[in-house]
């Protein structure tokens, strides 16, 4: 007995079309239920389908993320000069910057030095005698300001001469000893030089006094009795002053007159403006009551003529 066909035939009608996926599909063969090649069709199709779904993803965050910036770009306050104004203004209400004097004191103190002039003294033996052991002792105090950047110090001639020796003291502690190489008795003036100076010496700036005028701010920078560096300020009180030594003895002429504090030491120290430069060096305090005490008049030689006794040019 014959069996029947498990399948219906492959063979089809004449003149009628095979349907799409007949033309598509290999044969059943080929691709039979549970095949390998029926298996990897079908991963491939879905990896195709997760790629494509994959870019759409990161299609639709790109897109959101470029709105974001838009939004925020056009939504996002504009920069005033109000705004900026008002920043300012919180700043300096919650913020202490430093006066104009403590600045100019920064500016200056690097360059002041204290200068002691030493002498020698005979020592008194049993016998009422002179020794022939012989003493140094201190005989004057004062300040001196560098500026040459090797070691060129300008002070008063009053506070070294006489002096067998002089020490200089930097502002960074090291002391050194002095020689005198030039002077301008005229205006009470001495230029000296270090033997020895510090690594990062630094030379004060100086400044014409050509355009210095009555009422404007100065600082007194020295060595008052010995005791600094110490600062006081003031104002320009005068121009073109003369003064007379209490002695009688030297007369000076076109000195600035100021009223910041100044004491025995600080002789020989810087005028400064509140820019910290040098328009002076203090070489007297007005003494009527024979006291050496400071009664609101002091006088300091123009930079000029000071910057001349050194060799140096007039601005």
């Amino acid at each position: 007995m014959k069996r029947p066909a498990l399948y219906s035939s492959s063979i089809k009608p004449p003149n009628v079309p095979a349907p799409v996926h007949d033309m598509l599909e290999p044969p059943a063969s080929a691709a039979a239920p549970g095949s390998p090649r029926r298996f990897a069709r079908l991963r491939q199709r879905i990896a195709s389908n997760q790629f494509y779904l994959l870019w759409s993803v990161v299609g639709l965050l790109a897109l959101m993320l470029a709105l974001s910036m838009v939004y925020r770009t056009t939504s996002e306050r504009k920069l005033t000069q109000e705004n900026i104004n008002a920043a300012v203004l919180k700043t300096l209400e919650t913020t202490q910057l430093p006066s104009a004097a403590a600045k100019a004191y920064e500016l200056i103190s690097p360059s002041v030095v204290r200068v002691v002039g030493y002498s020698k003294a005979e020592g008194k033996g049993k016998d009422g005698k002179d020794s022939k052991d012989a003493k140094e002792g201190e005989r004057s105090v004062g300040t001196g300001v560098v500026i040459v950047d090797k070691g060129i110090i300008l002070t008063n001639l009053h506070v070294v001469r006489g002096a067998e020796t002089i020490h200089i003291t930097f502002a960074d502690g090291l002391t050194t000893t002095a020689s005198i190489t030039g002077v301008q008795p005229e205006n009470d003036l001495a230029v000296l030089q270090a033997h020895k100076i510090p690594d990062d010496m630094i030379a004060a700036t100086m400044r014409s006094t050509a355009d210095l005028r009555p009422g404007d701010q100065v600082m007194a920078v020295g060595y008052p009795f010995g005791i600094g560096p110490s600062a006081s300020s003031g104002i320009v009180s005068g121009l073109a002053r003369t003064f007379r030594s209490p002695e009688g003895q030297q007369e000076m002429r076109n000195l600035i007159q100021f009223d910041a504090a100044a004491n025995p030491g600080n002789s020989g120290g810087p005028l400064i403006t509140m820019d910290g430069e040098v328009v002076g060096i203090v070489t007297a305090i007005y003494n009527p009551n024979q006291q050496r005490t400071f009664v609101g008049i002091g006088f300091a030689v123009p930079i000029e003529n000071a910057a001349s006794a050194a060799g140096m040019p007039p601005f």
